[in-house]
């Protein structure tokens, strides 16, 4: 099931090392390769000889011990990972990764990785529930990192709470769905639209709004990561380019138009994630307009509908639109989903907090075309595309 698979474990210290024993034995079985990294204090719960043994592999133990083979190890692991399994997480490895910081074999090797990272705490419940920790969980899950939940029960300090290290069938069964979903798009072609437009008022003043595009550049960081090709129609941000992501930069709502309409029949999948504005200035000013004394009106007129126009031409393709409202969030949603002909549609409030424009995470309800709604608490944005692609995966 998981033969050819790549996998690096990254073993922190702890009570619940004795639980990853069984996790290695589990994936290896299973036929995926694994090298284990092992901090000191992990080695005073379990000697890296057992892990050895039921890894096949050398164990890794110190950024400065007498090489293996005549390479950068944590260079060398981090490249091999088709994704790095942190087990058991202690707070001080989370902090570390939350803020940079690389002063051991595994912390370097995590920040060297460019592969996926799943991530399996452990600790004390008060630790786990500090406002730091939480603060940093939800950071690293910004950073597109996922997550095998700590389970209640007697904590090993006799503390009852959340804390306990998941049990080793649910690793096992994390790292299978991550490695099943890998690829579920592979010769696909997606197409995603992003960010916020800019209609020209005169050539220093724009009507624009607040998007930043993040949802959509995580949308199409997701969609590559799964295997598909994408192509991302892009307002101006401030984000850097995907990589692996065919860009298309534009400006005007006129601009997007054209290129996705353009676009749009090459395409398997649809996504527009963008805030396009619905109006524009009627004339726009060729120079600077100077302030007067009087009142200032500017006729507005309305720019076309690209999500309206995309429902009304669709063949093939899987549509989905987005809906951020400020009230009647599911109402306005439902009647997205029928006027413009949706396959489903992904609403959010963006008067919540967690839900903004700005921000790394977000609270979705996914609404399809029969009008059944499923919730989802506060996620990262990429977790949230991996929500989307979920569901697209079932109507492929």
């Amino acid at each position: 099931m998981l033969k050819g698979k790549n996998i690096v474990i990254g073993v922190n210290g702890g009570i619940a090392v004795y639980k990853v024993v069984d996790v290695v034995s589990k994936l290896r079985k299973l036929g995926a390769n694994i090298d284990v990294i092992m901090s000191k204090a992990a080695q005073e719960f379990v000697t890296p000889l057992t892990f050895q043994t039921l890894s096949g592999n050398f164990v890794v133990t110190d950024m400065f011990e007498e090489p293996k083979s005549w390479d950068v190890k944590h260079i060398s692991l981090a490249d091999k990972a088709d994704l790095f399994l942190l087990a058991p997480a202690t707070a001080n490895i989370m902090a570390k990764m939350a803020h940079g910081i690389a002063d051991d074999m595994i912390s370097t090797t995590i920040m060297a990785t460019r592969g996926h990272i799943l991530i399996a705490p452990a600790m004390n419940v008060n630790m786990y529930e500090h406002p730091v920790t939480q603060e940093n969980v939800e950071k690293l899950k910004s950073f597109g990192c996922e997550f095998v939940d700590p389970v209640e029960g007697r904590l090993a300090c006799n503390y009852v709470g959340k804390g306990k290290l998941a049990s080793p069938d649910a690793i096992v069964d994390a790292v299978i769905d991550y490695f099943k979903k890998e690829k579920d798009l592979e010769g696909k072609k997606v197409l995603v639209t992003a960010g916020p437009t800019r209609e020209a008022i005169d050539p220093v003043r724009y009507l624009s709004n607040k998007s930043t595009g993040k949802m959509g550049y995580e949308i199409c960081k997701m969609a590559r990561d799964r295997g598909a090709h994408v192509t991302l129609v892009s307002g101006p941000t401030h984000l850097d380019k995907p990589d692996g992501v065919d860009y298309v930069g534009v400006d005007t709502a006129q601009e997007m138009y054209d290129e996705v309409m353009k676009k749009s029949e090459d395409a398997d999948i649809i996504i527009k994630a963008a805030a396009v504005s619905d109006y524009r200035p009627e004339s726009v000013f060729d120079r600077k307009m100077k302030k007067s004394e009087d009142d200032l009106s500017i006729k507005l007129v309305r720019n076309k509908d690209i999500l309206k126009n995309l429902g009304m031409n669709k063949k093939h393709q899987i549509l989905v639109g987005f809906a951020a409202e400020t009230n009647n969030v599911l109402e306005y949603a439902k009647e997205k989903i029928t006027t413009k002909n949706l396959d489903f549609i992904v609403a959010n409030d963006i008067t919540d907090k967690n839900a903004g424009f700005s921000g790394d995470t977000n609270v979705v309800t996914i609404i399809d075309k029969d009008f059944n709604c499923e919730s989802y608490g506060m996620m990262s944005k990429y977790e949230v595309a991996g929500k989307i692609f979920d569901k697209i995966a079932k109507l492929i």
